[in-house]
């Protein structure tokens, strides 16, 4: 008989998969759900029947038909910057690989500080998109943030995430869950990706007190300084303790896994550069002839070197600044800088409209301030054939490195030069286009990102199974 807890309904919009042909779900408290995983997993032959199921059921070409659920706190629109863009293009790519995903996030994040998603179109793309939004409101991820756990939405969490799923893929888990929810679900393999810093820095991105890059640890005052509630777990061995529940951990670069190594990380990495969402093909754009245009494409915050590059570019007159994105510095800029005429903030910009903006510009210039753990603006320009300009910071300047498609700088001084060389060398910024657009079809593409993210899967699955009696 089935408990009273349990009923067959359209979920509440606490916890609703938001898409349109979502039919009603069995909503049950989480003891029941996991009781029946386990039941059917751990009966004779479960395991074997489920795997059988799934190889008869993949589309053609696709050696099994997996589930997947990403786990991250902050998905479009309910998004502030790149690890959230990188999680839905990745969720998008695994489903058009033949796969079932879905993805949970915390709502109540975003809506931290009274932000308003961007108003999107909805988008039937086949994925199953959880939204964690508490009666509590702000005070949910509050708690996650002093607790290290998922607090108020545990109880959502552990029925999502007890469902049958091969792959459990935990992304930024900050607000959605902290460290203790690497522990919930009971998939084949779980995955981590190492989108910032989190894991060693309150703060995600090395960023000290607010006004310069992280040279030593002062966590405790540093956190005063910038904002951030102090987190008294970090003192402990949470963290240490849940990564044990993670089979891989995924680097987008060799710097960001160095710096995980070195601060004690013992568990396995690989290297997993991100990809481009789109491929710059076809991209209908004005000849790049006349003044010389450069773009910068992120959230306009101290951190990203935004206010120098403006500064740099107002001594600059004859060369054009276009600033893609928002954050908290872009009204005060704007306001500031208003009879610069040769530079133009263009606020929050839409997937559909970067490539144009890639294409048009001389280059692309990273200026970051704060180590990158990769840099995925970097590599939406090479698709556009468009080289880059970074400051010495982190994973950017490796993958401008390792494609010599650009130039990487130690300073804001040498910055300025290499703006001035690729002005005046048009092919030279052509030859370093091409060089862009090179590397990423070989490697910073969709397709080559997801086999090898498959077979990553794929052998942290068969090696499992192995392992099990």
């Amino acid at each position: 008989m089935m408990p009273a807890c349990c009923s067959t309904r359209t979920p509440p919009r606490s916890s609703r998969a938001r898409s349109r042909a979502s039919p009603p779900m069995r909503r049950c408290c989480s003891p029941c759900v996991a009781r029946r995983w386990r039941a059917r997993r751990n009966s004779p032959g479960g395991a074997r029947r489920s795997s059988r199921w799934r190889a008869s059921s993949a589309p053609p070409g696709v050696r099994s038909l997996m589930r997947f659920c990403m786990v991250t706190t902050f998905y479009p629109p309910y998004h502030l910057g790149g690890d959230a863009v990188y999680v839905q293009a990745l969720a998008r790519a695994v489903r058009r690989a033949g796969h079932e995903v879905e993805v949970v996030h915390c709502e109540d994040a975003f809506r931290l500080g009274g932000r308003v998603p961007a108003s999107l179109p909805p988008e039937d793309d086949g994925i199953v998109v959880h939204r964690l939004r508490s009666a509590w409101g702000a005070l949910s991820p509050l708690i996650t943030q002093q607790t290290g756990r998922p607090g108020l939405k545990r109880r959502e969490l552990e029925a999502i995430l007890a469902r049958d799923f091969d792959v459990i893929h935990f992304h930024n888990i900050s607000l959605v869950g902290g460290p203790g929810v690497l522990s919930l679900g009971r998939a084949r393999t779980k995955l981590y990706s190492l989108h910032e810093h989190w894991l060693l820095c309150p703060t995600h991105i090395f960023w000290k007190n607010r006004e310069r890059a992280c040279d030593r640890p002062t966590c405790f005052s540093c956190c005063l300084r910038s904002g951030v509630p102090p987190q008294l777990w970090r003192l402990g061995t949470l963290i240490a303790r849940e990564l044990e529940n993670i089979d891989l951990l995924f680097a987008p670069s060799e710097f960001t896994a160095g710096r995980h190594r070195d601060a004690g990380i013992s568990r396995p990495i690989e290297i997993l550069p991100l990809f481009s969402r789109f491929d710059g093909v076809g991209v209908n754009t004005p000849v790049r002839a006349g003044r010389p245009r450069f773009l910068f494409v992120g959230r306009v915050t101290p951190p990203k070197g935004i206010r120098q590059l403006v500064d740099a570019f107002v001594r600059l007159p004859e060369y054009d600044l276009d600033v893609a994105g928002d954050g908290e510095l872009r009204v005060a800029l704007e306001h500031e800088f208003e009879s610069a005429r040769n530079i133009r903030f263009l606020g929050e910009v839409t997937a559909t409209e970067l490539p144009a903006l890639y294409a048009a510009a001389r280059a692309t210039i990273v200026p970051s301030l704060a180590p990158e753990t990769f840099g995925l603006v970097a590599v939406e320009s090479f698709a556009c054939s468009t080289p880059v300009l970074a400051l010495e910071a982190g994973g950017c300047g490796e993958v401008v490195r390792a494609s010599n498609a650009g130039v990487v700088c130690d300073d804001m001084d040498a910055l300025v030069v290499a703006i001035h060389r690729l002005a005046r060398e048009p092919r030279l910024a052509e030859e370093m286009g091409r060089r862009g657009r090179a590397a990423y079809e070989t490697t910073y593409n969709e397709t080559t990102h997801v086999r090898a993210y498959l077979d990553h899967v794929q052998t942290l699955i068969d090696a499992a199974a192995r392992r099990t009696p």
